[in-house]
């Protein structure tokens, strides 16, 4: 599992092509002394300057705040403050403590990376059983010295936590968990220092010693455990020392290739355990409801039938029959198969919460508890008062139903991981070179002990087991998986290549550059894993709501119980409402149960969850990777898309179209000029013009090249001195001593070269035709004039018209001059463009229209957008694009179409639907079942709610809430041709 969904690259494409200039990124941030930090926080609930003002003073009001200023309109607060004496959290609560909604923004400048000297850890947590355990669980993870982060997901059961070695261990922190009363183990974290391989060969005691005494001998072995009972070996090491595959190699090697291991994947234990838990869960559900069914007959069918009905009334000892019966099957209920209740009830209480487990257990343990006391009572003086044995028995049955359709629908909707997983291959052909480079062997190791720069033998047909680099042979390979696209793609010698992708034909051999969490299919994973992690801040507020419903339903059951039981002391009711040899506190405790049962919460803390896990899934499978519950909250609600221009709008792979000289240089001459000031340029635009100028030349990258890394020092070139990038103007150098400039206008003006009038048409002309004009001057005379175009994205216009449609306004933002601008957003159909604006200027223009509290969505792929995608309130990186443009987004469109904006926020729309249909589900049973339950209506309608029909409802509401959620697995893409209304015949 990776660490944190950051770092991931789908394609090797470059980023933003529009402006030529060198990208800054932290240019746009202020840099604080002193070992100060500054956090932006999001403040939802202020409504005035007086509202702002509280935030502020309570914000200040904390030790090691230095500063803190809160803009209004923005719902945002700017605070400076001394790490070594507050926590983010700190700064947080304080916020909410003034009664307002905060949320802590990821600092986009940092955004993916660990702070020096921590690790992330992933933790397996069992036992969690509603929302009141998972607050549990973080409050106490968060107060563990060294944490610097911690969350945890139902969901999944699993948690993230990010802490410093150096003051907690993992092993600390599991004990932690478990001294809280839950279950914990550590799965994996990003310090590559664990390995957990199945071993087959180890027979006896014997076989045990050896594998013991060659772990011993292993240098950097720190730590060993071997389980004979799975055959499980877990290994710790010094990665410095040793890595994973020295592991495997020293211990077959030492057994003589006795033992064969293979390593155990987290993703397929974490698997295992969710399909161990529902086995579970579902030999509990038939056990109970197999000694219930007895019941309901004895209860309902049995007096009917007289023969069988006599049995039961015969007298064996002090109790009937079927008083002893009842009592046999109850208590095998009630404390073996509902064992697992009153576990989690007494953890849920050791931790100071009340939960569902904790209703589960207080209602049954009432019913059983006065049934049982009828029964003595009873035999002891003759008078025998009705027993509700059933109550329990039909309560745990149906509250383990509901837990087992939740564990069906955390196993539904990691579907997508699992394909994922699916998709690495489980084997890898090594190829073992010598000292001198030559292949001397090839062997098969698992694909988990590949490391970097090792070189892998792809044969056809087969999957490629870790991105890499092609260093040998031509093949097709099919990179649907990653971009959605079937049509294969050609790789050739230095082409990128991803893991899990399909090689359809010829060999390759390709050299490893990212392995483990760092390839590009675990960090899919990881979005999709990580996005089960965040909560949205709907959820939260069932959470909260959730953590104080459960003391409220034990306050009202008692109050429930002393009512009625008061009013029938002094006759407030006639005794022909007591239960046949009842009395006034068994009339009054019947309704406290019925109201202890149904008033579970358990489905509102399920309502957003499930309903996020589905749509992680679902977008997965869509080709939309979505970070969290927070972002589909935002996505509904979207006013505004901002897009970029460059590799977003167009396909981003510039083309030059028009090379026009004016001062009678030959053509050829004034393309080798041009392209060998460029060809020290890493901007694609120079490429473009290295890629045409060689092409009129004939030349091609085989024949013109010397040996340098991409083609830039070749033969056919003029010689170049005192190369030099100007960012935002273009490129200078000198040749033959003669100053040479490439770029834009500012470029020329700035350098005191006069632009003629005819030169000035023609590149208006281009400008206005969508094409990027590049001038070129030599010796400081403006010689000629390059035309650049980027063609647009086939479905960029019906995109446009189709957000308009769903009325959500498009706006284009580019560093492109204003008439190439205004040409390519009249062909897209956007009326509002932002033209000539710098990288951290695109963070300014998304600000400019949050201004009046509009929800805004930036779409971009390069390094220059990801301060823009990270001041936006949603960010959606294209698939293709950088890593850091994904870092700093909430969505990944991994298509690398257009189109898949629209889904993102169809998606978003239909989900947060579902939710606050599910919280209708949730709540509309207690709501209108809780008066029943504590007998409102009985006085006037005769209609009361026995326990039993009482946990029936409050299981029906966690199961419609679950399948609901699940209803969203049915999600379909929008049809541009429904949203545009355009009718196919």
């Amino acid at each position: 599992m990776a660490p944190v969904a950051g770092g991931l690259q789908l394609t090797s494409l470059a980023g933003d092509s529009d402006e030529l200039e060198d990208v800054r990124l932290l240019d746009s941030f202020d840099r604080i002394d002193g070992g100060a930090r500054r956090i932006q926080v999001t403040v939802t609930g202020m409504t005035c300057a007086a509202c702002s003002n509280s935030v502020e003073s309570a914000l200040k009001s904390l030790d090691g705040v230095l500063s803190a200023s809160v803009a209004l309109l923005q719902n945002k607060a700017d605070v400076v403050f001394n790490p070594a004496l507050l926590k983010d959290e700190d700064i947080k609560n304080a916020i909410e403590d003034a009664g307002f909604e905060a949320d802590i923004l990821p600092d986009s400048s940092t955004v993916g990376k660990m702070p020096h000297g921590t690790l992330v850890g992933q933790f397996t947590i069992g036992g969690m059983t509603c929302a009141a355990c998972v607050n549990s669980v973080e409050g106490i993870l968060r107060n563990l010295p060294g944490v610097k982060r911690a969350v945890v997901a139902l969901a999944t059961s699993s948690g993230e936590v990010e802490y410093d070695p150096s003051v907690i261990s993992k092993d600390d922190i599991v004990n932690a968990i478990e001294d809280s009363g839950f279950e914990a183990s550590f799965i994996q974290s990003n310090e590559q220092d664990k390995i957990i391989l199945g071993v087959i060969g180890v027979y006896s005691l014997i076989d045990a010693q050896v594998l013991e005494g060659i772990l011993g001998s292993t240098k950097g072995v720190r730590q060993f455990h071997f389980d004979q009972i799975s055959s499980e070996l877990n290994v710790l090491f010094d990665p410095e020392v040793l890595s994973s595959r020295s592991v495997v190699d020293a211990i077959q090697g030492g057994s003589n290739g006795k033992f064969k291991l293979h390593v155990r994947n987290p993703y397929t234990r974490m698997a295992s355990k969710d399909v161990e838990e529902t086995s579970t869960i579902f030999r509990l559900f038939i056990s109970s409801l197999f000694l219930s069914i007895p019941l309901f007959f004895m209860r309902v069918v049995c007096p009917h039938i007289p023969l069988v009905y006599s049995l039961l009334l015969r007298r064996c000892g002090p109790f009937m029959m079927g008083d002893w019966l009842k009592w046999a099957l109850v208590s095998v209920i009630q404390f073996v198969i509902g064992k697992r209740f009153y576990i989690a009830a007494g953890r849920a209480l050791r931790n100071g919460s009340t939960n569902m487990d904790v209703l589960v257990a207080v209602g049954t343990t009432a019913s059983y508890v006065y049934s049982v006391c009828a029964l003595l009572y009873g035999a002891l003086t003759g008078f025998w008062s009705p027993t509700y044995f059933e109550t329990s028995a039909m309560l745990i049955t149906f509250v383990l139903l509901g837990k087992y359709l939740e564990c069906l629908a955390k196993g539904k909707t990691s579907d997508a991981i699992k394909k994922l997983v699916e998709l690495a291959p489980a084997t890898a052909l090594l190829v073992v070179k010598d000292k001198g480079g030559k292949s001397i062997e090839e062997r098969e190791i698992d694909s988990l002990l590949i490391q970097p720069g090792d070189t892998l033998k792809v044969l056809p047909g087969t999957k490629i087991p870790a991105d890499g680099i092609v260093t040998w042979g031509s093949s097709y390979v099919n990179e649907s998986m990653v971009t959605g696209e079937s049509e294969p793609i050609l790789k050739e010698v230095n082409a990128s290549v991803i893991g899990g992708t399909i090689n359809l034909h010829g060999a390759l051999h390709i050299q490893t550059t990212k392995v483990g969490s760092d390839t590009v299919l675990s960090q899919i994973i990881s979005l999709v894993e990580t996005a089960q992690m965040s909560k949205a801040p709907i959820q939260k507020f069932a959470d909260y709501v959730a953590s104080i419903f459960v003391p409220s339903v034990v306050s009202l059951a008692l109050l429930t119980l002393l009512g009625w039981y008061i009013a029938g002391s002094v006759g407030a009711y006639p005794e022909e409402w007591l239960p046949e040899n009842g009395n006034h506190f068994v009339f009054a405790l019947m309704f406290s149960i019925s109201v202890v049962v149904i008033a579970c919460p358990c489905a509102l803390g399920l309502a957003t969850p499930t309903a996020v896990m589905v749509a992680t899934g679902v977008g997965a499978n869509s080709g939309v990777l979505i970070k969290g519950g927070d972002a589909l909250e935002r996505a509904q609600k979207v006013k505004y898309v901002i897009f970029d221009k460059t590799g977003t709008l167009t396909q981003g792979k510039a083309t030059v179209t028009t090379a026009k000289t004016f001062t009678g240089m030959e053509r050829g001459d004034f393309l080798k000029l041009v392209a060998s000031a460029e060809a020290s340029s890493e901007h694609p635009l120079a490429k473009a013009i290295l890629a045409y100028a060689r092409h009129f030349h004939f030349f091609d990258d085989s024949s013109a090249t010397t040996g340098t890394e991409n083609g830039a020092k070749s033969g056919w070139l003029f010689d170049v001195s005192d190369f030099s990038a100007i960012p935002g103007r273009g490129v200078q150098c000198f040749i033959d001593g003669k100053r040479v400039l490439v770029g834009n206008r500012k470029l020329m003006v700035e350098n005191g070269i006069d632009i003629s009038t005819e030169v000035e048409n023609f590149v208006v002309e281009l400008e206005e035709s969508a094409k990027t004009g590049i001038l070129v001057a030599y010796n400081d005379t403006l010689t000629g004039v390059l035309g650049i175009a980027d063609p647009l994205k086939r479905e960029a216009s019906v995109v446009i018209e189709g957000l308009q449609k769903m009325g959500v306004t498009p706006v284009m933002v580019t560093g492109d001059n204003w008439r190439t601008a205004r040409a390519v957003a009249k062909e897209v159909g956007i009326q509002d463009v932002r033209a000539e604006v710098m990288p951290a200027g695109k963070a300014d223009v998304v600000r400019s229209f949050q201004k009046d509290g509009s929800i805004v969505a930036m779409v971009g792929d390069g390094i220059n957008d990801s301060p823009a995608l990270a001041a936006a309130d949603v960010g959606m990186a294209i698939g293709a694009g950088t890593d850091i443009a994904i870092e700093a987004a909430d969505y990944v469109l991994m298509r690398n179409n257009l189109e898949d904006v629209i889904t993102a926020i169809d998606l978003s729309c239909k989900t947060f639907s579902r939710i606050r249909l599910n919280y209708v589900f949730a709540m509309a049973y207690n709501v209108v079942a809780i008066p029943v339950a504590a007998g409102v209506f009985y006085p006037s309608l005769g209609i009361k709610l026995p326990p039993w029909v009482a946990g029936t409802c409050m299981a029906l509401s966690s199961v419609s809430v679950v399948c609901s959620s699940l209803l969203l697995k049915r999600y379909r893409r929008p049809r541009l041709t429904t949203i545009l209304e355009i009718v196919v015949e």
